[in-house]
């Protein structure tokens, strides 16, 4: 439960995220709302899955290597910002260091 907790507050970060990019500075209102809702959504869920037992440094580590991921594919493909092959390996770093503390945690126990 704790993992499908976590996976909606990464959803719900990275929507807000594209939402504040798509605000343009906040100049455009009507996404105010989605920035807000997804950003306390966000982590409400990261919250209770703590709460459910996902040590923390898990929790942080994955949703920050896949909210970095996912925001820049999205981004990519919804405002055509840059995604280069250096930006990729970057991607694939954070993901291996992630996996590594993962692998790290279930090993202390």
């Amino acid at each position: 439960m704790s993992w499908l907790l976590l996976a909606c507050a990464i959803v719900l970060e990275v929507g807000a995220t594209l939402a504040l990019r798509a605000s343009d500075g906040f100049s455009k209102r009507q996404w105010i709302g989605p920035v807000v809702v997804g950003y306390i959504g966000a982590f409400t869920l990261l919250a209770f899955s703590l709460r459910a037992g996902m040590p923390v440094g898990v929790a942080y580590g994955t949703w920050a290597a896949l909210g970095v991921a996912l925001t820049a594919v999205l981004a990519k493909v919804i405002f055509d910002e840059p995604l280069t092959r250096r930006m990729i390996a970057g991607i694939v770093l954070i993901g291996a260091g992630v996996l590594l503390v993962e692998l790290g945690s279930t090993s202390a126990h």
